[in-house]
């Protein structure tokens, strides 16, 4: 039976165990020019240290204006790739591995003039209305995310995550809620996030696993649910994706008749229905940060990986600790092995 730390092998990726850091905004580039800081080198590197597996690190930009804020990382200039590279190379030197997160924030761009969407519909009362992309502009938006993409190969990157959840331009473009075009990204909602995974791939290596963030279900009133999420993810599926990063919600104010679980594990049963359904290895999130919890949803192939976000944010170290809690043989640094 796997565990928590059951070594884990996608592709060319190699996981020492099945514990990720998901990406997590720290809003921390107080340059506003897009490249990491040193908060981010002492972030990320801290996690391996601390015995995660896979980091992968925060949602980083394709364009300044899709950004959430313009304290956000990016990557669409050459410039931006040294800051990055530093952190990938301190992580590998202390055994983990790491990813990026590689997104827009479309309709969510908080500090953008004037924010682009898929359609001209604000996200809730008192957000700006968006301008609508035009076809060329949504074909020049997948070239950003290919560009961007091959800046992280060369960064050192192990594996490159696209965000489709939570309401940025991805799934605005798949939700029929935020996507209301004539044109082909209207007739079909999956070409969008169909053709940036295609550019993706054309600037990974084949080996390179590419795993997208998905939101599994809407809590908005008309939202999608888990039926319709299956099938686009498996649009994405064939399209060349290689594992789902499950999440939640995102897409418009919480409607009175959908609000999401706060129970710790909620999101895990979308998580095992497209394993499940779809057979392709997936991510759980969200309130995963129980030890005992986390190492019961790989036990029980809910998931291939587990994803603590609060829980890495309050302690570094969570992974090592875990191996304490469940009996594990520790791999604390020596430094820190009196601690354990």
């Amino acid at each position: 039976m796997n565990n928590l730390f059951t070594p884990y092998r996608l592709k060319n990726l190699e996981l020492k165990n099945r514990v990720v850091m998901p990406p997590m905004c720290q809003y921390s580039v107080d340059l506003k020019d897009g490249i990491a800081t040193d908060w981010h080198y002492v972030h990320y590197v801290s996690r391996a240290i601390g015995g995660t597996g896979l980091i992968i690190v925060e949602m980083t930009d394709v364009e300044p204006d899709g950004r959430i804020s313009d304290n956000d990382l990016g990557l669409w200039s050459d410039e931006q790739i040294p800051a990055l590279k530093k952190i990938v190379d301190a992580v590998h030197a202390h055994g983990a591995k790491i990813g990026i997160q590689i997104a827009h924030a479309g309709r969510k761009a908080e500090d953008a003039e004037v924010p682009v969407a898929p359609s001209a519909i604000a996200f809730d009362k008192g957000w700006q209305t968006p301008r609508a992309l035009t076809t060329e502009e949504v074909k020049e938006m997948v070239a950003k995310f290919g560009r961007s993409v091959e800046r992280a190969v060369r960064a050192g990157f192990d594996t490159i995550e696209l965000h489709g959840a939570h309401g940025y331009l991805i799934h605005q473009f798949h939700s029929p809620l935020s996507n209301k075009r004539e044109d082909e990204y209207g007739q079909d909602r999956t070409l969008f996030g169909r053709e940036i995974i295609r550019a993706a791939r054309a600037n990974m290596p084949a080996d390179m696993p590419l795993i997208m963030r998905v939101s599994a279900k809407e809590y908005v009133e008309g939202g999608y649910g888990i039926k319709e999420s299956l099938e686009f993810v498996r649009a994405y599926r064939d399209e060349g994706v290689d594992m789902f990063d499950v999440s939640s919600g995102g897409e418009g104010p919480i409607g009175a008749s959908g609000r999401p679980g706060t129970h710790a594990g909620y999101q895990v049963p979308l998580a095992r229905e497209i394993r499940d359904t779809l057979d392709i290895p997936v991510m759980a999130v969200g309130r995963l940060d129980d030890a005992v919890l986390a190492n019961a949803v790989v036990g029980n192939e809910d998931a291939d990986l587990v994803a603590v976000g609060r829980g890495m944010l309050r302690n570094p170290y969570w992974a090592i600790e875990a191996e304490s809690i469940l009996r594990q043989p520790s791999t604390a640094p020596k430094q820190y092995a009196g601690g354990f």
